[in-house]
């Protein structure tokens, strides 16, 4: 299976570059390819411009979209599955990754509506895993409804609505500054989410 991963953290010594280390190692040693999209190290525009607005509202879905735009719809084309390897801050991604959803999934590629009104998608995926640090544990971000909005947004809204067929949400929690208590825990799982992917 060939997987594009997108990653979204502005640091190269972040626990969040060790979770994308341990993930990839997983891929390789199940024999799996892939391709990592870093949208902080290649400086992915998040901001959606005027221009690129306005093509979304527009009647044509058939209308070009920007060429980095159009580069990783590219990706998503390559690929078999997806993953999303990111912090988690305010319950939420980092803007930067809000903004490629945003951007990347366009009109006439992520959605589309037929002559009869059924809303239709250019993306097939078979698979996607999300990938999501957070310095809260894991246990906690149920508890207190965190954890079951993120699985809301992210997996039914932003994946499993435009394509993808099957979408998991795996936080690797604990991960509080100075603490390394769930450090090799999660990287260790991570690694085997990999494997199994």
């Amino acid at each position: 299976m060939h997987v594009y991963v997108v990653f979204a953290h502005p640091s190269s010594s972040s626990f969040s570059r060790a979770v994308l280390e341990s993930f990839t190692r997983g891929l390789r040693e199940a024999g799996h390819t892939f391709e990592i999209g870093d949208l902080y190290g290649m400086g992915f525009q998040s901001e959606m411009d005027e221009t690129q607005y306005l093509r979304e509202i527009g009647p044509d879905p058939g209308a070009a979209v920007p060429e980095d735009v159009r580069q990783e719809q590219l990706k998503i084309e390559r690929a078999d599955g997806l993953a999303f390897i990111y912090p988690l801050w305010w319950s939420d991604c980092p803007a930067k990754l809000k903004g490629w959803f945003d951007r990347v999934l366009t009109l006439g590629y992520a959605y589309f509506y037929e002559p009869d009104n059924q809303r239709r998608t250019r993306i097939s995926i078979r698979k996607a895993l999300v990938l999501c640090s957070a310095g809260h544990t894991a246990e906690h971000l149920e508890e207190t409804g965190v954890a079951a909005a993120m699985r809301t947004i992210t997996l039914t809204d932003r994946l499993l609505g435009v394509g993808v067929q099957e979408a998991r949400l795996e936080i690797l929690g604990g991960m509080m500054p100075g603490d390394d208590t769930y450090r090799q825990r999660n990287l260790d799982h991570a690694c085997q989410l990999g494997r199994e992917f």
